[in-house]
């Protein structure tokens, strides 16, 4: 067995073993695992409150599935050491932002089948372009399209935005009269409850604990479950039905209303493709795997991977299924191969036996609160990157990354940016900095907040 693993992955060739490599999966899994919560609670609606029609139990055995096969398929056909699941930031964007364009597009509302089907039909779009593009030299093209600082003022505004949803979720903001205030109440048992998370995995973090968001995680259910605020049916059971989710994506609806849906086809395809790189990039560095010329080697397969994981994803009912930065957890363990990955989605596939007991821990929203703040601070992360020195990149980037949560529309702080930057560029006499996607992107976005803003 050993010497046929060998052959496949080419462990001992990065200086590993089937120890090391799984042990790099255990740690890769423990430092991700947290979107199994995190996910369901989110597109049922447990999360936010308003119901999206799509059942808590069966998202939470196709997100397992969904980051399963993504992962396993990314360790055998690109032999690297990364996993995956459905995006931190981009399921906010296709729960807040494609959702409701795919209401306003079809006439229905939250709820609906035809918003969440029709929704799924995007991503799987997304997916499929993502998929074509990843064997061409479209791929290079791309990924130079956006200019870094907008894609940083994307990240870091999305960050924001999940921080102010753990923030409600935790009693410590509230919103009335459209307007956000600190809830006076912060001893009740919500904003407890967050700050315990908070503190726990704060410190878990700061002494490199693995996992630590999803201990956290933990610890708010144990003071929610002292409180009496949740209960516990089981540890291990079946795994709920997925079948409710499983095929239902709806391209028909979405060619329907494609004119006032392409422009969010496109913005999904292009978080996926960005957000991918910027994760295999990171694990590569840090698993030392990248070549002499410091290029990531069979990059069209770890695209392709993706990609498909999307498409699977998709038809899953999940949102984009893309690569986690969090694999770098493995990389700091060892490990260097697809291995390593192949451990990761085995455990995915394992994990949807505790489905009672994930169900009571995320089913009850502060529980999970801390968790949104952190994940929050590590994409704020991103905001020194930004080129702060060059007011031309500044303040695009700073109306994306502010108009977000200040808009509470995650497309409508991105639309800010893009359709303000190259009118800042060619009146600044800048105009070389401008390509195809800064132009195309402006008039999509301009095309979508007429057809459905305010709708």
């Amino acid at each position: 067995m050993n010497r046929f693993l060998d052959r496949f992955f080419h462990y001992s060739a990065h200086n590993s073993s089937i120890k090391t490599e799984v042990i790099a999966g255990l740690s890769t899994f423990a430092a991700m695992a947290y979107i199994i919560c995190i996910q369901p609670a989110l597109f049922s609606g447990q999360m936010t409150g308003t119901p999206t029609g799509m059942p808590f139990g069966a998202l939470l055995t196709t997100t397992c599935i969904a980051s399963a096969f993504g992962t396993i398929l990314m360790g055998l056909l690109a032999n690297y050491p990364i996993g995956l699941a459905p995006g931190m930031g981009t399921n906010f964007f296709i729960l807040f932002s494609v959702m409701g364009g795919c209401a306003a597009a079809t006439g229905g509302k939250m709820g609906d089948p035809v918003v969440w089907q029709t929704t799924m039909g995007v991503v799987l779009i997304s997916g499929v372009i993502f998929l074509v593009t990843s064997f061409t030299k479209l791929r290079k093209w791309m990924l130079t399209s956006l200019s870094p600082s907008l894609k940083y003022g994307i990240v870091t505004g999305i960050g924001l935005f999940i921080a102010m949803l753990g923030l409600r979720n935790g009693g410590i903001i509230d919103i009335t009269n459209g307007q956000m205030t600190l809830k006076t109440a912060v001893t009740d048992t919500a904003s407890l409850i967050f700050f315990t998370g908070v503190v726990a995995i704060t410190i878990l973090h700061h002494f490199k604990v693995k996992g630590g968001v999803l201990l956290g995680i933990l610890a708010s259910g144990l003071v929610a479950f002292l409180c009496g605020k949740i209960q516990f049916s089981g540890i291990v059971g079946m795994p709920a039905n997925p079948m409710p989710l499983v095929l239902k994506a709806d391209v028909v609806t979405v060619f329907q209303h494609i004119i006032q849906l392409l422009p969010l086809i496109f913005i999904c395809f292009f978080m996926d493709m960005f957000d991918t790189m910027g994760s295999v990039l990171g694990v590569a560095t840090s698993a030392k795997l990248l070549n002499k010329n410091n290029e990531i080697e069979r990059l069209e397969r770890v695209f392709a991977a993706d990609a498909t994981a999307t498409v699977a994803g998709a038809l899953c009912g999940q949102s984009t299924v893309t690569s986690y930065l969090e694999s770098a957890a493995g990389a700091e363990a060892g490990g260097r191969t697809g291995l390593t990955a192949v451990v990761v989605g085995i455990c995915f596939l394992l994990a949807m036996f505790f489905s009672p007991f994930i169900m009571a821990i995320a089913g009850y929203p502060p529980v999970t609160s801390a968790a949104l703040v952190v994940v929050g601070v590590m994409m704020m992360s991103s905001v020194s990157e930004i080129r702060w020195d060059d007011y031309t990149e500044a303040v695009p980037a700073f109306l994306i990354f502010a108009g977000i949560p200040f808009s509470n529309s995650i497309v409508g702080g991105i639309s800010l940016g893009l359709i303000l930057y190259p009118f800042i560029k060619i009146g600044s006499g800048k105009i070389r900095d401008l390509n195809w996607f800064s132009y195309l992107s402006a008039a999509f976005l301009i095309l979508y907040l007429i057809l459905l803003n305010g709708k």
